[in-house]
């Protein structure tokens, strides 16, 4: 008697799978529209709290307006086509998301509200007809009381959730693309519509459901394999933190993390700069006496560790939180571990915090323009920072903002904090004006300083196998004002209030000139740059400046390219 009661226990009722499958439906699609919408407006927290209100809020209107039609209209027929409906909005959404929401970008709304008309467009209709799911079952149970009832519809639709919530973070997201993902939960929809309906499948039914099945197959084989607006792809997954795509188009691959340009590799000559702000990451050499272990917070394109362990004298270790990105540098942008370059698959801080060793260069490449993880940007991780430095080390920060302006907020409040801890903080915007582009801060634990003057004497002076003259000339003596903005705490890093203005701006991501770059192997091919012209911020007369002193230090001669 007693196994019999169990079983009966974990035997659902057709109204009761429908409420479960709902409640896996709403969820992995809430989680699904993170990764659709987070390309073209971000991931940040306004992003995220507008998915939940939006979910919410229709999921919220679908059991009001379920629950007024229950007692007349709720039967297993009803309820399967919900989930017909809702396939088939699924289908619509694999063939015509992208183009939706792009559409819906000419909203003017103030930027932490834009992504609200794509989410609810994409996103509030099958929400919507899932909601009447739970009161249509409720009144169909066989529970008694409608206490018990709808307890247990709660209960029911509560675990499905759960199942969608872990499901889609741990499986799907990991091993399939968007389009396939939302097959999925398509075809699950359609699959308890079927179920509904049996065994009183009629002609009506199997028609209906064909029709959607073919929108889903149809859907999710639609478009041109292979290729993107931007380029051919080769190769393209759903990372636990991000899109990841490797896009070739012509002799440049670049790769795109959640749809913008990260890095960029030249396919004819892989330790290029193709971009112009990792030429910069090389002007600590000329900040420091000696350069023997250098640490990347962020891998990506592994652009500036490759160059590094391959020109110097050096070990390079990378500390790279995203296992996907290190699997796509090593198979597609030439990546190789060796005992010059280090990869290890841990956030910049966990890293900072286990390791004993000290650097003479840390280069914080792990920020993004919409999306950046505070836990990198406050005091306490730069005093970890400065912790992990030698006393004549120095900090680089890539920090994507503007220099002035509403959308300096970001860069601003960055140089406040960094400030708090290094007694010598410098930045070299890449891109002229106060567009939002890649702002190299650069801190020391030297306090004395260094000209703009000295640095192009040492550029003349010191082989590094590059010239930065055109860098150093974007050299700001003058520090931003920085009243109005925070510093960066553990307890207080409104990341994503500062970010928020940048949202909607156009981010100049210029490409490098190589005519001033020399290897052994000689000077590189001039090419075009992309985005707005370099500004020479700084006045020509501070050429004339006599440094004090003459640096004698000499990093280690450039080795022949690979």
């Amino acid at each position: 008697m007693a196994t019999a009661r169990v079983s009966d226990a974990f035997e659902l009722s057709r109204p009761e799978v429908a409420v479960f499958v709902s409640g896996v439906a709403s969820m992995g699609l809430e989680i699904l529209a993170g990764r659709m919408i987070a390309p073209q407006f971000g991931s940040s927290i306004y992003t995220w709290g507008s998915i939940i209100g939006v979910f919410l809020a229709a999921l919220s209107y679908g059991y009001h307006r379920g629950g007024k039609q229950a007692a007349e209209r709720a039967t297993n027929g009803r309820m399967a086509r919900v989930f017909l409906l809702t396939a088939a909005y699924v289908a619509g959404l694999i063939f015509l998301g992208d183009l939706l929401l792009r559409a819906s970008t000419g909203f003017p709304l103030p930027s932490r509200f834009a992504s609200l008309p794509a989410i609810t467009l994409l996103f509030g209709p099958p929400t919507y007809l899932l909601g009447y799911v739970s009161p249509y079952a409720a009144e169909l149970s066989a529970k008694e009381g409608l206490g018990e009832a709808s307890g247990h519809v709660y209960a029911l639709g509560t675990i499905g959730s759960i199942v969608g919530a872990f499901a889609t973070t741990f499986v799907l997201v990991p091993w399939l693309g968007i389009e396939y993902i939302a097959f999925v939960f398509g075809a699950l929809s359609l699959l308890t519509a079927l179920v509904l309906v049996l065994p009183e499948f009629d002609r009506d039914d199997a028609v209906a459901g064909g029709f959607v099945a073919l929108l889903l197959v149809a859907a999710v084989g639609s478009g041109v394999a292979g290729y993107s607006v931007e380029g051919r792809v080769v190769y393209e997954t759903q990372t636990p933190y991000q899109e990841l795509q490797v896009v070739d188009s012509g002799d440049t691959r670049t790769l795109y993390l959640d749809g913008q340009r990260h890095s960029a590799m030249d396919l004819s000559d892989p330790n290029r700069h193709v971009f112009d702000y990792t030429r910069y990451f090389h002007l600590p050499l000329l900040l420091t006496d000696d350069v023997d272990r250098v640490l990347f917070v962020g891998g990506g394109g592994f652009t500036g560790p490759k160059r590094f362990a391959n020109d110097y004298d050096v070990t390079v270790d990378v500390a790279e939180i995203d296992p996907e990105v290190i699997d796509a540098a090593k198979r597609y942008f030439d990546v190789e571990e060796s005992d010059r370059l280090n990869i290890y698959n841990r956030g910049g801080r966990q890293f900072l915090r286990e390791t004993n060793r000290t650097y003479d260069l840390i280069v914080l490449d792990a920020y993004r323009k919409d999306k950046v993880p505070f836990e990198l940007t406050t005091e306490e991780f730069m005093r970890l920072a400065s912790s992990r430095l030698d006393d004549d080390g120095v900090l680089f920060a890539n920090v994507i903002s503007a220099p002035s302006g509403p959308a300096s907020e970001f860069y601003r409040a960055e140089y406040k904090t960094i400030e708090r801890v290094f007694p010598r903080v410098y930045s070299f915007p890449t891109a002229g004006g106060g567009v939002v582009q890649n702002i190299e801060v650069v801190a020391t634990k030297d306090d004395s300083e260094v000209t703009e003057a000295e640095l192009l004497a040492r550029n003349d002076r010191r082989d590094i196998g590059i010239d930065l003259t055109e860098e150093i000339r974007n050299y700001r003596r003058s520090a931003p004002p920085t009243d109005d903005v925070p510093v960066l705490r553990d307890d207080r890093a409104p990341v994503d209030r500062l970010l928020d203005p940048m949202v909607g701006q156009r981010y100049v991501l210029q490409e490098a000139d190589e005519v001033n770059e020399s290897s052994a192997g000689g000077t590189e091919a001039n090419e075009s740059t992309a985005g707005e012209t370099d500004a020479n911020e700084s006045a020509s007369a501070s050429l004339a400046a006599t440094p004090l002193s003459t640096p004698t230090w000499t990093p280690a001669r450039a080795r022949p390219s690979a």
